[in-house]
C-alpha cells in the first residue's frame, strides 16, 4: 500500500510553539507533560527512549532533565524543528542523538537488537493513515523491551453528543491549515488504540483534557500492564 507523500514542517518550525499557543493556549504542552512525573525512573545504563515527532523540544528536555541516565533518539522527517529541537536539549547532547528520517523508514531498515525502553508520540500518530499507523506499531513493538511503555497524546472526537459536532469541525479546520502550510494529506484521526492494542499493548492510564478533544495516554507492552 502507497503511504501519503511525507509533510514538511521547516516552514511551519520557528512559528510552531508560538502558532501553539495562539490556538489552543497551553494544553498541548500541558497533554504532553501530565504523566511525566509519573513515568519510572530509567536509571539504568541501557535505559533508552524513542521520541517521534516532538517538534522543538520542549518535552524532550524535561525528559532528560528527570530521567538524568535515559539514553534518547529524536526522529523527525523536518531538518528545522530537529535543529530547534537539539538547540533546546544541548545541555544534554551527550544521551541524545537526533536524527532526520521519517519514522516509518527508520523501523522498517533498523538493527534487529535496537531496543527501547519508552516511546513517545505526543501529537504525531494524527499525521499517519491508519495503515501507516498499525505498520509502524507493529514495528515499535517488535523493538521494545517487555514492560516498555508508550507515552502519547493527541486529539479526538469527544462521545459528548453536543461536543461531538464541533470538535469534528474544528479538526478538520485543523488538518487543512496542516495541509495548506506543510503539505500534510492525512485527513482525519487515525485510532491509535486499536493499532497499539494489536501489537500488544495495553493501556493503563488516560487523562483528558478540553473534555476529551485532547487526551494523554500510558500504554504498556507485555503483561505487565495493571489495566489502571
Amino acid at each position: 500500500m502507497t503511504s501519503a507523500p511525507s509533510p514538511n514542517f521547516n516552514h511551519i518550525a520557528r512559528i510552531y510553539r508560538w502558532a501553539e499557543y495562539l490556538t489552543l493556549g497551553p494544553l498541548l504542552q500541558k497533554a504532553r507533560t501530565h504523566y511525566l512525573a509519573d513515568l519510572p525512573t530509567l536509571e539504568m545504563e541501557c535505559g533508552k527512549a524513542l521520541v517521534l515527532g516532538d517538534g522543538d523540544g520542549r518535552f524532550l528536555a524535561r525528559l532528560l532533565a528527570q530521567q538524568t541516565r535515559l539514553q534518547a533518539l529524536a526522529i523527525d522527517s523536518s531538518d528545522a524543528m530537529l535543529g530547534l529541537l537539539r538547540r533546546r536539549c544541548r545541555s544534554y547532547s551527550d544521551r541524545l542523538e537526533a536524527l532526520h528520517r521519517s519514522a516509518l523508514e527508520f523501523f522498517g531498515s533498523c538493527p534487529e537488537d535496537y531496543y527501547v525502553d519508552l516511546i513517545v508520540t505526543h501529537f504525531f500518530l494524527d499525521c499517519l493513515t491508519q495503515p501507516e499507523l498499525d505498520r509502524l506499531a507493529g514495528h515499535l513493538a517488535a523493538h521494545t523491551r517487555p514492560g516498555a511503555l508508550w507515552l502519547l497524546s493527541d486529539f479526538a472526537i469527544p462521545s459528548n453528543p453536543w461536543l461531538a459536532p464541533l470538535a469534528a469541525l474544528y479538526i478538520r479546520f485543523l488538518y487543512l491549515v496542516f495541509r495548506l502550510l506543510t503539505g500534510l494529506r492525512v485527513t482525519h484521526l487515525p485510532d491509535p488504540a486499536s493499532a497499539l492494542s494489536v501489537a500488544g499493548f495495553h493501556r493503563i492510564a488516560r487523562h483528558n483534557l478540553l473534555c476529551g478533544i485532547l487526551y494523554t495516554e500510558i500504554w504498556q507492552r507485555g503483561d505487565y500492564a495493571t489495566g489502571r
